[in-house]
């Protein structure tokens, strides 16, 4: 038996406990055994009801509002176990300070997660509460609700069935958020070439609405990541990062994130991948394993979050994880998601090209992050006759992988 971030040992009873009944009181259910030293050799309590009694007073003179507890004492090896359940009145506080686990340790929270615990105890979340701005236009948003669910005009009846008021009928967050303008940050996307000092495009999406914020993300993908190719008569869209694992990756970085973070949410786009950090971290109940399996239900800010799914930005609540990577079950690359306490990143990688020979392959990867080459150079670089790699790259360019840069003796190719 070892400790856990929802288990704790206490061999005996000093005040160092009550960090730790403050912290399950805010952020979900956990136990201190009592009688058990830290490396899990049970040595129990001596006298088990004034134990008892000791840790019932501290909890109530120490903790405040008083959590929700209980104490169960094992007859047989005297070993006292404290059962915290997470509380409904957060935050749960012990000398004025509201704490959580990280990992094996109750440490303080600091005053943006300590903000949203007043919001939790309060039945609210940050796009709920009354925006700090109340002179909000909706051009913008009124447009997209004429495409998506054909309303004649937006109206004060449809503000409201959206959840862009508050109980005093003020705007709220989300409200400031789907605004023409506002004071929040945005998107942040950069273009990179060879490496991370050359910057080929960037772009600062903020103080706009995040449907727009969303359209011309889209748009910039689409930009770099698809081409269209002549099948026989017909046209066709040619995806390099799957569309609809784009679109969901930077719905969920605007619907999850921390929007009183001051931070951009971030987007590099490179030749071979897309990568996507969006700030905050997982919300408060969610695990690394829940998020990465798709099974996300907590909504960081839900009236957002429903204004999204009205609109058809996002589908069924909690699915756009697996949906982004049904995107790849077919290519031999897959997504990568990193969490942090603070940040989710998530890359989308360039689909891989499994149709392409193996000589195709060899030339096709000397153009990696943005590489121009000649046909002299991949000759010299694969050891191909340069008739044979001028051939290879004529074919590429056919088939839509390769662009040509130039022309003449300049002539030079580069992946699309």
């Amino acid at each position: 038996m070892k400790e856990s971030a929802t288990l704790e040992f206490k061999s005996d009873i000093t005040n160092t406990f009550l960090k730790t009944v403050s912290a399950y009181s805010n952020y979900g259910e956990g136990r201190i055994l009592f009688g058990v030293d830290d490396d899990g050799r049970i040595v129990g309590v001596k006298d088990v009801k004034q134990a008892c009694l000791d840790i019932e007073n501290k909890i109530n003179d120490s903790i405040s509002p008083r959590p929700d507890y209980s104490l169960d004492v094992d007859a047989d090896t005297n070993v006292i176990t404290l059962l915290i359940k997470e509380g409904k009145h957060k935050p749960y506080l012990y000398k004025s300070k509201a704490y959580k686990r990280n990992d094996t340790a109750s440490v303080e929270v600091d005053y943006l997660e300590f903000t949203e615990l007043v919001l939790k105890g309060q039945n609210l979340t940050f796009d709920d509460i009354s925006s700090a701005n109340q002179n909000l236009e909706f051009s913008y948003l009124e447009k997209k609700l004429q495409e998506t669910i054909g309303i004649d005009s937006l109206t004060n009846d449809i503000l409201r069935t959206l959840g862009l008021y508050t109980s005093e009928r003020h705007y709220n967050n989300a409200a400031a958020l789907l605004a023409d303008k506002n004071d929040f940050r945005g998107i942040d996307i950069a273009r990179f070439g060879e490496s991370i000092s050359y910057i080929l495009d960037r772009r600062t999406l903020a103080n706009i609405s995040v449907l727009s914020q969303y359209d011309q993300a889209v748009e910039i993908y689409r930009q770099y990541y698809q081409y269209e190719v002549i099948d026989e008569i017909k046209r066709k869209t040619v995806e390099n990062v799957p569309e609809r694992a784009f679109r969901e990756a930077v719905a969920n970085a605007i619907v999850h994130r921390k929007w009183n973070v001051d931070a951009h949410i971030r987007i590099e786009m490179y030749s071979d991948r897309i990568e996507i950090f969006s700030p905050g971290g997982l919300p408060a109940g969610v695990t690394v394993d829940d998020y990465v399996n798709g099974r996300v239900s907590i909504l960081r800010n839900p009236i957002l979050g429903g204004v999204f799914f009205r609109m058809h930005y996002i589908e069924q609540f909690g699915t756009g994880i697996r949906r982004i990577k049904e995107a790849y079950q077919d290519n031999s690359r897959k997504p990568v998601f990193d969490i942090s306490e603070n940040v989710i990143h998530v890359i989308l990688p360039v689909l891989g090209h499994s149709d392409l020979s193996e000589d195709q392959k060899k030339i096709y990867e000397l153009m990696k992050m943005g590489r121009e080459i000649s046909s002299s150079m991949a000759a010299q670089e694969t050891g191909f006759s340069k008739s044979k790699a001028t051939t290879i790259l004529k074919d590429l360019v056919a088939g839509g992988y390769v662009k040509v840069i130039g022309k003449g003796r300049g002539t030079k190719y580069a992946k699309k």
